[in-house]
């Protein structure tokens, strides 16, 4: 798994860690929030935001290639909702 360099290089500057060590600890976080979510449950990261798996119903679709109309099978996704705290700071009224 590949992640964003400056991801693991903030998470270096604030932590007494080594750089792979930094690169563990993230893997990890995010390995244990794609745990949560395919279980179903909400993953709450406190002054960030929520994410949560949402689900979808059936939609109709439209095969291209004979004009029938098709259901297409339900689904679930992954919602993220910002927290008012991140949203403030992102806006600079933090």
């Amino acid at each position: 798994m590949s992640f964003n360099p400056d991801l693991i290089k903030s998470v270096f500057n604030i932590m007494d860690l080594k750089k792979y060590e930094c690169a563990r600890v993230v893997e990890s976080l995010v390995e244990m929030i794609k745990q949560i979510l395919e279980c179903g449950e909400d993953v709450l990261i406190s002054d960030f935001g929520k994410f949560y798996v949402k689900e979808k119903n059936e939609p109709v679709g439209r095969n291209q290639k004979t004009g029938n109309d098709m259901t297409l099978g339900a689904r679930r996704i992954v919602t993220f909702r910002c927290s008012g705290v991140l949203r403030d700071k992102i806006n600079g009224k933090g």
